[in-house]
């Protein structure tokens, strides 16, 4: 395979890239670098996980540092887009320590925080704007951005922002951008509206596949728990309790609440992701869950496409998707860039039938087991002592809330604690400074800023399992698990759509 100094990329840029631990570029890379660094208009599909994200930034670098032109006050010179706020972010945390040595400036916008600051590193300059279309659009409306220097724009996932209802606006942000600049799409998957954006704004694209999102996964096993209602809070409070991280998904934002909490009252260090979090709350969570302060990140699919974290050894579907596509994006935070993973689906018996399809159209042959609590499968799936830390008895009672958002004596002044279950009581919404709910922003719930629990063993709590080698999940009649039938499926699997 070709090196990335074969493949044309300047030597400040290769240097950057080994400082950063990457020296040979993935297939989708390789593919696509000759015909981005010559400036070729270029679609590229790739599974989750394949090396998307730096074959669109390395040429965007690597030509915005050749070219002539310099940035201008509320002109940049590259645009990319993207459908939700956490992947604009991690796109931005690609760039930075490569962007950095070339002398490029680049910032992110979207919504859910103050645009105020947004609108200040737009006056003062920019090259590189990563981008979710509703905030965008919004500065566009005010004049604080012009896209009429942009040089090059990218489209990531936007098959994702098809499906989120993003194209009319993707459609009328890039009508302002000059029709000679090179467009790039890079995504998982090519349908859902997509070929209209490269049928109106792309020109003579070269397409490679590398992987597509069908193609199975060798690192990755697939399980199937068929399992009594009953079972299913046990069950994940055993998965969960293991070492690693794992990432556990739910159909709905109010299930991924309550599911966090009982986690968290179980002894197992959770957090949530969800639209109804304020920005700052998904940031600190998304920070606790990387840094492993917690271990466990209990997400909607919202999660699906935004999540990059190393070593994420086992993804839960503690609810089926909908779609076998959403199954695919879901399972594809484990076993990243060649990296091994385990995905598990918990499944009732009124869900025997949607996982058979959803499963069959994902081109997966999971392997079913029917088990219980206890189940010596569990220890094999994720293996470790399970450990539980103290956590506090779940407190139902509503909360009163502040002018500012925060629970009396919720501590919401400590900066970095990840935002508990308790973070969103009192159902009171707001919007941030006025701005409209754009993007994926999803009504904001009022937070404070409850710590996270820490990583002790609950005393009393964890009792070697006989036979197995392995610590037993703790009760969950009592008050600290909130019962086992508390969290409860109650929907199909090709029942109502993720919110």
């Amino acid at each position: 395979m070709s090196t990335f100094a074969e493949l044309g990329l300047p030597t400040p840029l290769v240097a950057a890239l080994a400082t950063q631990g990457v020296t040979e570029p993935f297939p989708i890379q390789a593919a696509t670098l000759p015909h981005t660094l010559a400036g070729r208009d270029v679609l590229g599909r790739g599974r989750t996980g394949s090396g998307k994200t730096y074959g669109f930034v390395l040429p965007l670098l690597a030509r915005l540092a050749a070219g002539p032109t310099r940035r201008k006050p509320g002109r940049p010179r590259a645009l990319i887009l993207a459908p939700t706020r956490e992947l604009a972010t991690q796109i931005e945390a690609s760039i930075l320590p490569l962007a950095k040595p070339l002398g490029l400036k680049t910032t992110t916008i979207f919504g859910g925080v103050s645009a105020n600051p947004q609108i200040t590193r737009l006056r003062d300059g920019v090259d590189i704007v990563v981008a979710c279309p509703g905030r965008l659009a919004d500065h566009l409306r005010s004049g604080h951005v012009k896209l009429d220097a942009i040089e090059i724009t990218v489209l990531d996932e936007a098959d994702h922002m098809a499906d989120l209802g993003f194209l009319p606006e993707v459609r009328r942000i890039m009508d302002q951008t000059p029709s000679r600049g090179q467009r790039m799409l890079f995504s998982a998957t090519l349908d859902n509206g997509v070929d209209v954006l490269v049928k109106r704004f792309m020109t003579d694209p070269i397409t490679h596949s590398v992987d597509s999102a069908q193609s199975p996964v060798s690192t990755m096993e697939h399980h199937v728990l068929h399992l009594e209602e009953t079972h299913r809070l046990p069950v994940l409070v055993d998965l969960t309790a293991a070492p690693g991280r794992t990432l556990v998904f739910t159909r709905t934002k109010s299930r991924a609440k309550a599911l966090t909490r009982k986690l968290v009252a179980s002894g197992v260090p959770a957090v949530e992701l969800h639209g109804n979090l304020g920005q700052n709350a998904r940031t600190r969570n998304l920070e606790a869950f990387s840094s492993g302060t917690a271990k466990t990140l209990v997400a909607t699919d919202i999660a699906a496409r935004g999540i990059h974290v190393d070593d994420v050894r086992l993804v839960i579907h503690a609810d089926p998707p909908v779609e076998h596509k959403a199954y695919l994006h879901r399972s594809g935070r484990t076993a990243r860039a060649g990296a091994s993973g385990t995905v598990v689906t918990l499944m009732t018996d009124a869900q025997v039938r949607d996982v058979r399809d959803l499963t069959r159209k994902a081109g997966i042959k999971p392997t079913t087991t029917q088990l219980g609590p206890g189940h010596p499968l569990l220890a094999e799936l994720a293996p470790g002592e399970r450990t539980f830390s103290q956590a506090p008895a779940v407190d139902n009672r509503p909360k009163k809330v502040s002018a500012t958002g925060a629970a009396p004596g919720s501590g919401r002044g400590r900066r970095g604690a990840p935002a508990t279950p308790k973070e969103n009581r009192g159902g009171q919404r707001s919007r941030a400074n006025g701005q409209p709910r754009r993007d994926d922003q999803q009504p904001r719930s009022a937070a404070s800023s409850r710590g996270g629990s820490g990583g002790n063993r609950r005393a009393g709590g964890a009792t070697k399992a006989a036979g197995t080698g392995r610590s037993a999940a703790p009760a969950t009649g009592g008050r600290r698990s909130g019962g086992a039938a508390a969290f409860s499926s109650g929907t199909r699997a090709g029942g109502r759509r993720p919110r």
